[in-house]
This record gives structure tokens, C-alpha cells and sequence, in this order.
């Protein structure tokens, strides 16, 4: 069976998907990273190496091992071996705290851990040597734990989110209509324990393309390195698009050979995704979802440049509603939480039943929904228009403030760079909106709340702006609301 015909089928093995790659192409290059080049059969022969090694260690097939470090072949060739051993890489966030990753390592059950030590080319080598005897084999079902992925952390203490092979799989049966292909070469950028880099990541290799690693992301480096090794697909969330495009050398480098750039994980204002469209080559595709799977919206902004302002229609197989506080269907046309169904939703969130229950929602047929946590409403075509996540909508007297209403007329200012809305407490109002606004130098915070305040409707009022130099972000690039609006209150307390 060809490489193609085992994508085709309506489930199969990545890893064994990656060895017909290897067994056609062997010298071509499966991962890049600075002037290492690991070809497919070096692949191939890694990851036998590193399943046996796991294996030696104890590791067992759907039995847990942990990952914890930064971007780099080895990573890659850890996370491939794991899921040819038949166990569960569970990848837990370098940037969080040493409780927090003790936590999340503990709960993961792994019988086994890595963190950037054991990473490192020479200890991984030590690691493997002499553990493979030969191919290694294992025959995953559909309903295997493939990863664990453990949330941002936005709201609390991360949850562990368990995604079964099914799911994964049709992640990768879409690449190839997105163009990706035997010749597909992806610049990833963004963290390989985030499930945005993921969505790219394994439908590049799943098509016997190249993957080229990026360590820590700067836009300079980033747009050289692209145009040198002539990249067609790149994964990165709005803030890296966001300094690429103000870069004065942008026009110098040659990006003629993208053929899709992807999207995902924080808001994207429609004016950068039009300066994208303008100026870069290639189609431009903007996924909105969650990593617990199930409501997935696509924008193909190339084919809709008037719908900018939305995140798409629901994706091919995704059952989209919009629920209220009380789990009633709304109205269409009127605001409700996003909730979906589709084949590719998590298995539960890990060790976390309550939690696992008050994620879904089920419709009167019972059939099993995941909620986002998201407020959006569809527009007369059917595209869905995002408001904010439900628990930043802003209540003053009595009123839903969208926050995400308020930050787009303040991007409308020509000194504001980048900003985020929270509500605060507010004995007058319940809460009341408050604006962090990065902007350029000489700006005063009284007059650009009073600026954004004239165009601002009555109960979208701010109470203030606060000026910073930069909003915090994760590692992703979501903004951290909750820091802010806490740093805030223990500065001036209650509105």
C-alpha cells in the first residue's frame, strides 16, 4: 500500500504511515533544524531505536511518557518513537513553573520523563544506544490516547487533554486540501507541545513532506530562514504575524513559494489578515477551535476577503450550535455560547471526570458536544462572527459588554499597537470595562480613553486606559487578561 492510499483509508497508523514514507523516499529530508538534516530513513531508523529504548525503560503501549522542553529534533524524534512504541507522549510546558510541572508530569502518570538535559543530541544518543534490535510494530485502534496536551493555563491549573488517534488522523487527512503534498515544506515556529503547531506538524510529515524547526522565534530570523529553505506551509498565531508584517525588510525577502499560511489560538484583527492577503503570496487560512476538538471553524480568507471580520463556517463534519446560559438553543442570529461536535473531539480531559462532564453539552438526542467557552453569533451567510470568551464578556448594569467590540475601536487609533479589554469590579455597575493599550510615544492615557469613549456606545464605556510596553502573553500568544486586570486591582482596587 502506497503512502497516499493508507491516508485515504478511514484510519490507519502514523507510524507506520511514516514508514512507507521512508521505504519510498529514504534520502528525503523528514526534519530540519539549522544544518542538521534527518532524512526519512534516518527517521524511520529513530524512532525504532527510541520506541525500543522505551520499551527497555518499562514504557508500554497506551502507558504515558512525558516530555518537557523546547523545540528540536530530538523532541521530534522522542514524540515519533513514543507513538511507534504505542505509548502516550504527554507534553507538558517548559515556561511553567517547577510545581506546576511536577503537577502536570504526576498526573500524567508517565513511567518515564525527559526534560531539556535529556533532550540535548548527546544524552539522547546515550539514551538509544544499543536498545533497537529491529522495526518495532504496535496497532493502535482508533480509540488510543495518541497525546496528552496539557491546556495554557489561562484560567488556572492546566488540565490534561487527552486526544485519541482518531482525532489526529483527521487532522492529517486534511493537509493535502491545503496543498500539502510530498513536496510540502513547513517552517514551525510555535511550541511542539501546543496543539496549534500540531495540526501542522503531522500533516506535513503524514504527506512525506520536510518539517524545518524553529527555536525561539524572532521575525527577522524567521523571514530569512523561510525564504532560504523556500517554505509553503507555516503555522503562527496573529502576534507573530503581527511583527512580521511591521517589519521595514518584509518586502526584501522572497516568500514566493507559500502556498498556505495557518492561523489559530487568539484573535485575529481583520486589518492584519488583510495586509497579510495584500502582501504576501499564498492563500491564508485562519482555524478557529480548541484543543478539546469538536467546534472547529475554517476562513478561507483568500476566497471570502469581504468576511475578514469572522472566523469562517464550521469545518467539513462539525455540528456547530449556539446555547445560552441554560442550555437552550438560541435564536440564529442571536449571541450564544459555541459548542460542537464533529469526529475529532478529545476522549476526556485526564483524571478530571467533573471537569471532563461540565465541557460537553448534550443535545435532546444526546449526542455529546464539546463547549468552547466562547460567545459568537452566525451572520446571514452562515459565517460565525466571535465575540469573546464567556468569561471575559464584561456584565455592567446588567448588560453583556464584548470586550473584543471595544479593543476594535482602539485599534482604529492610530498610535494604539496592540490591546486587551477586561472588566473590573464596579459597585455602580457590577463590573466595568478597562483598557490596556500598548501605543506609541506621547500618547495620554485620559485622552485616548476619552477618543475611544466618543465612539464607544453607552454601556461599552471605559472607566480607564492604562498605557504598558507590552501585553502579557503565553506561549502561544494569548493575552493573560487575568494579569492584567490582577495587577490592576492591586494597584487601584475596585472601580
Amino acid at each position: 500500500m502506497s503512502p497516499q492510499e493508507l491516508l485515504a483509508q478511514p484510519f490507519g497508523n502514523f507510524a507506520e504511515l511514516l514508514r512507507l514514507h521512508a521505504a519510498r523516499r529514504p534520502a528525503h529530508a523528514a526534519l530540519v533544524q539549522g544544518e542538521r538534516r534527518i532524512t526519512y530513513g534516518e527517521l524511520d531508523e529513530a524512532m525504532d531505536r527510541a520506541a525500543a529504548a522505551l520499551r527497555r525503560d518499562g514504557v508500554g503501549p497506551r502507558e504515558s511518557v512525558a516530555i518537557c522542553g523546547a523545540n528540536g529534533i530530538e523532541y521530534a524524534l522522542l514524540f515519533l518513537g513514543a507513538l511507534r512504541a504505542g505509548a502516550v507522549p504527554a507534553l507538558v510546558p517548559p515556561s511553567a513553573g517547577a510545581e506546576s510541572i511536577a503537577r502536570m508530569v504526576a498526573d500524567s502518570g508517565a513511567k518515564r520523563c525527559f526534560d531539556e538535559a535529556m533532550l540535548a543530541p548527546a544524552a539522547f544518543e546515550h539514551w538509544v544506544q544499543g536498545a533497537s534490535e529491529g522495526p518495532i510494530e504496535t496497532a493502535p485502534t482508533p480509540d488510543w490516547p495518541f497525546n496528552i496536551i496539557y491546556s495554557s493555563g489561562t484560567t488556572g491549573t492546566p488540565k490534561g487533554i487527552v486526544q485519541p488517534h482518531s482525532m489526529r488522523w483527521i487532522h492529517m487527512q486534511r493537509g493535502p486540501s491545503y496543498g500539502y503534498d510530498e513536496s510540502n515544506v513547513t517552517l514551525v515556529a510555535t511550541p511542539l507541545y501546543s496543539n496549534t503547531t500540531l495540526v501542522s506538524f503531522f500533516p506535513a510529515l503524514a504527506t512525506g513532506g520536510t518539517v524545518v524547526l524553529m527555536g525561539k522565534f524572532d521575525a527577522g530570523a524567521w523571514l530569512a530562514l523561510a525564504a532560504r529553505e523556500r517554505v509553503t506551509h507555516a503555522m503562527l498565531v496573529p502576534v507573530q504575524y503581527q511583527r512580521i508584517m511591521a517589519r521595514d525588510d518584509f518586502e526584501r525577502h522572497d516568500l514566493s513559494s507559500f502556498r498556505m499560511k495557518f492561523s489559530t489560538s487568539a484573535p485575529f484583527a481583520a486589518e492584519l489578515k488583510r495586509d497579510v492577503l495584500a502582501r504576501w503570496p499564498g492563500g491564508l487560512v485562519e482555524y478557529y477551535g480548541m484543543t478539546e476538538g469538536g467546534g472547529t471553524c475554517v476562513l478561507l480568507a483568500h476566497q471570502h476577503p469581504g468576511k475578514l471580520h469572522t472566523v469562517g463556517k464550521p469545518a467539513p463534519g462539525v455540528d456547530l450550535r449556539l446555547v445560552d446560559d441554560d442550555g437552550r438553543e438560541v435564536a440564529r442570529g442571536e449571541a450564544g455560547e459555541i459548542v460542537g461536535h464533529s469526529g475529532a473531539m478529545m476522549s476526556a480531559y485526564h483524571n478530571r471526570p467533573a471537569d471532563t462532564a461540565q465541557a460537553e453539552w448534550r443535545d435532546a438526542s444526546g449526542k455529546r458536544f464539546i463547549r468552547t467557552g466562547d460567545v459568537g453569533r452566525f451572520d446571514e451567510d452562515g459565517f460565525l462572527v466571535l465575540l469573546d470568551r464567556k468569561k471575559d464578556v464584561v456584565i455592567s448594569g446588567g448588560f453583556n459588554v464584548y470586550p473584543s467590540d471595544i479593543e476594535a475601536v482602539l485599534r482604529g487609533h492610530p498610535r494604539v499597537r496592540d490591546v486587551a479589554v477586561a472588566g473590573v469590579p464596579s459597585l455602580r455597575w457590577g463590573e466595568t470595562p478597562v483598557a490596556f493599550a500598548v501605543a506609541e510615544g506621547g500618547q495620554d492615557a485620559q485622552e485616548l480613553r476619552d477618543w475611544a469613549n466618543a465612539r464607544l456606545g453607552k454601556i461599552q464605556r471605559l472607566h480607564a486606559v492604562e498605557l504598558v510596553e507590552q501585553l502579557p502573553r503565553n506561549a502561544i500568544g494569548k493575552v493573560l487578561k487575568r494579569e492584567l486586570r490582577d495587577a490592576y486591582l492591586r494597584r487601584v482596587g475596585g472601580a
